[in-house]
């Protein structure tokens, strides 16, 4: 499977993730929900902002864990099932298609404004002539996106460096211009918490952007650092812009002429700045459509990248470009459904459609955090966890369904009906070619006490592949030894007839009698005590020959009795190599001092539920590595 090239650091993320939330929830959202709401609009983009954040938090801990092009889809899929994983998979590419559509859209209407207001043209075309320039604009940026990722990425940087530079500015000038009357009364009579609630549904769905970035985490440099820097770094500053521009909106606008606003922020700033503060912030808002559009296209083809990776939806999209590193297929196949939404469809709708989506992936996320913890997978390493669990997905998965009912009974519809889609091709197209493993199925097994015991290991393994890709682990021959070693867990016993027992193993597949490797067991024990730590034995001998070295590992949860050591012991690494193997003796002692030395580690291989996931503790462990 050829891979997605790493091109993308901290501040690519960031830029990705602030273009993506920057739109019309700034440029349009405030005078509509000031309509409603009056000043509190402030506090409401503060409480979407807060209850973003748990989805927030949680993409970053499962991108961390598995950085995957695909992103929720991916995570989804591997906790709760691929049928499950289809149905967000897909949900994520359409909302995300939408929004981007919807921003092109958005875009267009500025640029038609500019052509008409500016230049003094009279195009007369009025809608038609704005869904021709957001193809025209979807086009260019499937172009762009087609060049390369890091192509891509940087006139994304570029792009939000001008609007947060312009953003900026707009606070700096409108905070002298604040009049503190104009928060006054800072709620409605009429504004209860239900009511509350309900308007916070309506810009919640502006903070959706800062998660998609986990889609492109494959593609990203050192991603357990990256990934979680960039995304909350860029809600932190984002919800800070959020709330300061909404602030200064408030402050200066007349309640009447702001209340159901199009263009409040604009309108803001020629009270303060003059028609070059307009014409400033119009040429803000337009670049901020243009910074979610580009965003929208990366991230919505890698949900199908994803999908045709693991054949839930034809190979065709899973086809990688060669040249630039990008799939090809799923970026032309995204533009062709934006521009077809863009000329045929009510957007409107539909992107209230995909908010609602937005929100129901929100809850499976947070939901899919849940059940990885409580799997027991052994390689699940996130490299970013955040305390606070289970409760703070708990909570949120509880807000996000009432932010659901909120939005209404056609989205809810829509979004049923889009279930129904997903099922039927699944149990159509997928079940019979596709048999994955979830974490769901390690819980069952855990609850279970193994009655329903898996006899694949494919989840634990693929996780491992996974986690050695990220940590950019070189394997050494220790690992080989490791990868294709014989494991073994025996009950409680006397360290004599563990020695039969080793025997046994090494004569059926390392030659030789079994009582010969008896008998070298019992020497070494005899001229000192292979146990060399509380729980921890390291039988290790001479054998006869050339260029051989053998490793074994027994675990015994009773306990080994060894005649030497008082305490039992429960970990048995043997090593079993030739006089001219010497020197891999000492390093292969030295790698096993560095794994048992970590922490956790006999609480850790107490814990592992079967002989995969021995190995992979020793597999997964942080050591020195030599080539």
């Amino acid at each position: 499977m050829q891979k997605l090239k790493k091109g993308l650091g901290a501040i690519d993320i960031f830029c990705l993730a602030s273009g993506a939330m920057i739109s019309s929830g700034l440029f349009v959202l405030p005078g509509l929900v000031f309509a409603y709401s009056g000043p509190s609009v402030i506090l409401i983009y503060i409480l979407a902002s807060l209850l973003a954040l748990p989805a927030g938090l949680s993409q970053s801990e499962l991108a961390t864990a598995m950085p995957k092009a695909g992103g929720s889809y991916f995570f989804i899929a591997r906790s709760l099932g691929s049928a499950s994983g289809l149905f967000c998979g897909l949900a994520d590419w359409f909302s995300v298609s939408l929004k981007a559509a919807f921003a092109l859209v958005g875009m267009a209407a500025f640029i038609e404004l500019f052509l008409g207001y500016v230049l003094n043209i009279d195009t007369g075309q009025g809608e038609f002539l704005m869904r021709i320039i957001a193809c025209g604009g979807c086009i260019a940026f499937s172009l762009l996106n087609l060049s390369g990722t890091k192509h891509a990425s940087l006139f994304q940087i570029a792009l939000v460096a001008v609007l947060l530079v312009i953003l900026i500015l707009f606070v700096a000038f409108g905070s002298a211009s604040i009049k503190v009357e104009k928060f006054s009364p800072f709620f409605k009579p009429d504004m209860g918490l239900l009511q509350l609630f309900s308007v916070t549904g309506m810009v919640f769905v502006s903070y959706g952007g800062f998660t998609k970035v986990a889609a492109v985490s494959e593609e990203i440099h050192d991603p357990g650092r990256n990934i979680p820097l960039g995304m909350l770094t860029a809600w932190f500053i984002v919800s800070f812009l959020y709330f300061a521009v909404t602030a200064v909106t408030v402050g200066v606008m007349d309640a009447e002429k702001l209340s159901g606003s199009l263009t409040p922020i604009s309108s803001a700033a020629m009270l303060f700045m003059g028609g070059w503060g307009k014409a400033l912030l119009a040429a803000a808002a337009m670049t901020a459509f243009i910074t979610t559009a580009n965003a929208g296209i990366m991230s919505a083809s890698r949900s199908l990248l994803a999908m045709g990776r693991d054949k839930l939806l034809p190979p065709f999209f899973s086809a990688i470009s060669r040249k630039n590193a990008v799939p090809v297929n799923s970026i032309i196949f995204t533009a062709v459904f934006m521009m077809a939404t863009i000329i045929l469809l009510d957007l409107k709708l539909l992107v209230k459609t995909a908010s609602t989506l937005m929100i129901i992936l929100f809850a499976l996320v947070n939901l899919s955090v849940i059940v990885m913890r409580m799997s027991g997978l052994q390689s699940y390493r996130p490299a970013f966890r955040f305390s606070g669990y289970p409760y703070v997905q708990v909570f949120a998965i509880i807000v996000y369904i009432g932010l659901i009912l909120s939005m209404g009974a056609v989205p809810l519809i829509i979004s049923g009906a889009f279930l129904v889609v997903s099922a039927a091709w699944y149990f159509i197209y997928v079940s019979r070619a596709v048999s994955q493993q979830s974490a769901v199925m390690h819980i069952a097994e855990r609850i279970t006490n193994k009655q329903l015991k898996l006899q694949s290991t494919d989840l634990e393994d693929e996780l491992r592949e996974i986690l050695l890709e990220r940590d950019e682990i070189v394997q050494d021959r220790f690992d080989e030894l490791v990868h294709n070693c014989r494991i073994i867990d025996i009950p409680a016993c006397e360290h004599m007839e563990l020695f039969h027992r080793i025997g046994a193993e090494f004569a059926d597949f390392a030659g030789n009698r079994e009582d010969y490797f008896f008998e070298k067991l019992c020497e070494r024990e005899e001229q000192s005590s292979t146990v060399i730590d509380t729980g921890l034995a390291i039988p290790h001998i001479i054998i006869d020959g050339e260029n051989a070295f053998h490793v074994m590992m027994v675990r015994s949860i009773d306990g080994i009795h060894f005649s030497k050591s008082p305490e039992p012991v429960h970990c048995v690494f043997v090593l079993a190599g030739t006089k001219d193997e010497r020197n891999y003796h000492l390093r292969a002692l030295m790698a096993i001092a560095q794994i048992t030395q970590q922490k956790d580690f006999m609480k850790k291989w107490m814990s592992a539920r079967d002989e995969n996931m021995l190995r992979n503790l020793i597999l997964l462990s942080q050591r020195t590595r030599h080539s």
